[in-house]
């Protein structure tokens, strides 16, 4: 074994690829040579000192991981402040650190995760404490800045356009005498990445979705509701796809779930479907459906995209390499070389160049109507949900998903009282 450990932590949202990424860290650390510990529930784990010896879990499990949505370890919405603010939560995190002599940090989770490694680095330096941090990407959300893509993306991208291609078809055939507008909501708090790949349902411009709507461009309820009656007075109804974080021209969301604020200082949000269709079927008239897939979106590892495992998978290599090596405060990110064919590699990018920052739908990839999207989206976004990668399946009928057998690490510090 190398001198010294690596700790692994998941963070934030799980992605039905989050756990590929466990799975390649453990693989490409046993490779090496290198102890590996995780942390349950993210970083709240490692101030608990609520640890399991990752390098002892079979290898047949490691492997299962690959294809087993959720987070084998536990994640955690869980926003550490400032280094001044939370002085006492960083020094107890150094000592946690210090105790089991890891060396190596690898954070898996999206814009505030990449926040937290960063700043627990600059922590370790100020203390002298030998200790490199990655950051490893993952979110659905796709709105990391600087990687092409967010592993977990696309699969949840393909799940959408999947299930909106689907539920048209339903549409399609009740409509004459049933519902005419389906209202399907689609996660993205500012970011319309995964309602922009509803988009890909369709084709022509009276396929599913007929109507998508951006956090990106402001929400007119007049204009829409023209837009609805439109639709089903041509086509005789009407797909609309709508991002959970919609808002209106004054700034403020369409849908608050009216839940206050998560731990990472986030507006909880939720039932910008449901609105949109009570005011479609109170102002029109039509018989409208809606749908919140919620953590459907997320999880679906049985429809996930082999591009994404693969981009999974590559990022959790990578981040080991990188910690190895001393790449300090870095992330490793997807970088597309080409469309067609598709081809990416892995690069590593400062943390600080990703941390605090957020990458939005760019104008040229929503359409000028501001309903759908164009053909430079649709470049980018075809290539993240192609191919197959289902779970082995067993006599049951179900996928064979695993449950990881990792002991606990004894502590050595008094608890953490906070």
């Amino acid at each position: 074994m190398a001198s010294g450990t690596l700790l692994y932590a998941q963070s934030g949202g799980v992605t039905a690829v989050i756990n590929a990424t466990a799975s390649a860290v453990l693989q490409e650390a046993r490779s090496s040579r290198v102890k590996v510990l995780a942390a349950r529930n993210g970083i709240l784990g490692a101030l608990r000192e609520d640890l399991v010896d990752a390098s002892r879990i079979p290898l047949a499990q490691v492997r299962a991981l690959a294809h087993t949505p959720g987070g084998a370890f536990g994640s955690c919405r869980y926003k550490l402040g400032s280094i001044e603010a939370d002085r006492a939560k960083y020094e107890r995190l150094i000592e946690v650190l210090r105790a089991h002599d890891v060396r190596w940090f690898l954070y898996n989770g999206g814009n505030d995760s990449a926040d937290t490694a960063l700043k627990v680095s600059r922590l370790a330096a100020e203390f002298h404490y030998p200790l490199t941090c990655i950051g490893v990407p993952k979110t659905i959300d796709n709105d990391l800045a600087v990687t092409d893509c967010c592993p977990g993306f696309g699969s949840a991208a393909k799940y959408t356009a999947v299930s909106v291609r689907e539920a048209a078809l339903d549409v399609a055939a009740m409509a004459d005498t049933s519902t005419k507008v389906f209202v399907y909501e689609a996660m993205g708090r500012h970011a319309g990445w995964l309602a922009a790949a509803a988009g890909l349902a369709g084709q022509g411009p009276d396929d599913a979705p007929q109507i998508i709507l951006f956090p990106e461009r402001a929400f007119d309820e007049a204009a829409f509701l023209a837009r609805v009656q439109r639709v089903v007075e041509r086509v005789g109804w009407c797909v609309v796809v709508a991002s959970e974080g919609i808002r209106d021209a004054d700034g403020r969301f369409v849908a608050d779930a009216g839940g206050g604020q998560d731990a990472f200082g986030h507006t909880q949000l939720g039932g910008v479907a449901s609105r949109l269709a009570g005011r479609v079927k109170d102002t029109l008239g039509y018989k409208v459906h809606w749908t919140l897939p919620d953590y459907l979106q997320r999880s679906a590892r049985h429809v996930a995209s082999k591009t994404d495992l693969e981009q999974a998978m590559a990022v959790g290599r990578a981040a080991v390499q990188f910690a190895l090596a001393g790449r300090n405060a870095t992330m490793p990110a997807i970088r597309r070389t080409s469309d067609a064919p598709y081809r990416w590699t892995v690069e590593a990018v400062a943390l600080d160049k990703v941390a605090n920052h957020e990458k939005t739908m760019p104008a040229g990839f929503i359409r000028r109507d501001g309903y759908g999207i164009t053909a430079a989206a649709r470049r980018y976004l075809e290539p993240l949900i192609r191919g197959e990668a289902p779970p082995p399946y067993g006599r049951d009928g179900l996928p064979k998903y695993v449950v990881v057998d990792a002991p606990a690490v004894p502590g050595k510090l008094p608890a953490w009282p906070g």
